[in-house]
């Protein structure tokens, strides 16, 4: 099979939240439908989504059936646990919060396996794209913060003061593990790495309404029971290098059980050799700059799905190119 297989690119799924714009047709020039798109699921194969394979021999696929197909091939001895749900392990997002996202919590995978069917928790990382100026984004809670307080708060209202704001800018780097209270405020464009989940518990909306004038749904309860109240005034992730040599630079941007995210800064005319052996798919994006892998050529912002039992594979920059890589470790 492996001969057979290549790195695959897709058609991405667009959802068309409240707080999306037009950012992503504007700032990374995306052709998109009229009106407001907030997110870009580039990578995807979950119910609510399911990107479909733009090329080669796959073409047309959606990824779901494509992963029913190919299984572990696909994504890797190391994702076991997510075979054996019939779960794909990962999903790849652009987001465009042109207005704030509400304040939410994920939880973690055996909360959601007993609440919510056969959805995954969702821990994720975010990299900022683009970030106007005084953007910010929300991660845990303040010192003295305790759960009753908490809620008596969203009750009144009052919630702002017990949430730990962070300024952002472009290149930034936040690790968001289950559990996290946690907010995209606006200005920012956005690349998100998470587990394959839909699953957000929100606390408070900022008092929007849709556009059937009624608020968006809060799920209180439920947020209560899996916040981590001890994640108390985190800082961003801070990049770990990790290799500097042959005029590629490596550095690790979040690493736990459920993925690993680097940074890949590649001069003009590099080259970097890898080798799917079988336990891990790769995910490879180009943030800026241009790629050819195994012959498919990756521009700003795409991503590109290397199948687990795809063999050696390598990745070209004709010229200076910043690029991420996740895999599971």
């Amino acid at each position: 099979m492996g001969n057979e297989l290549y790195p695959l690119v897709f058609e991405p799924v667009l959802k068309d939240y409240i707080w999306g714009g037009r950012n992503l047709a504007r700032l990374l020039g995306r052709r998109l439908p009229p009106g407001i798109v907030a997110e870009s699921w580039e990578i995807a194969a979950h119910e609510d989504g399911t990107s479909v394979v733009r090329n080669g021999r796959f073409a047309g696929w959606p990824l779901t059936k494509l992963h029913a197909h190919l299984g572990l091939q696909l994504i890797g001895t190391r994702n076991q646990w997510a075979q054996e749900r019939n779960k794909f392990p990962l999903l790849v997002k652009l987001l465009d919060a042109h207005q704030p996202l509400s304040v939410q919590v994920h939880p973690d995978d055996d909360y959601a396996l007993t609440h919510e069917g056969n959805e995954l928790g969702k821990t994720e990382m975010w990299v900022i794209l683009h970030a106007e100026p005084e953007a910010a984004v929300i991660l845990g809670v303040k010192r003295g913060t305790t759960p009753e307080k908490f809620r008596q708060a969203i009750k009144e209202g009052t919630l702002e003061q017990f949430l730990h704001r962070i300024p952002v800018q472009a290149g930034d780097v936040v690790c968001v593990p289950a559990g996290s209270v946690h907010a995209i405020l606006g200005g920012l464009v956005i690349a998100e790495i998470q587990q394959n989940s839909n699953t957000t518990y929100r606390v408070y909306d900022w008092n929007r309404v849709q556009k059937d004038g009624r608020p968006r749904p809060l799920h209180i309860d439920k947020a209560m029971e899996v916040i981590n109240f001890e994640q108390i005034e985190p800082s961003l992730c801070q990049p770990e290098r990790i290799s500097n040599e042959n005029g590629i630079r490596r550095y690790r941007l979040c690493h736990n059980r459920y993925f690993v995210t680097e940074r890949i800064e590649m001069d003009a005319g590099s080259t970097w050799n890898g080798n799917c052996t079988g336990e891990s798919l790769e995910i490879w994006g180009v943030l800026n700059g241009k790629a050819n892998i195994n012959g498919e050529e990756i521009t700003a912002v795409n991503f590109t799905l290397l199948p687990a039992a795809l063999g050696p594979f390598t990745v070209h920059t004709p010229h200076p190119t910043t690029l991420l890589r996740t895999y599971v470790a």
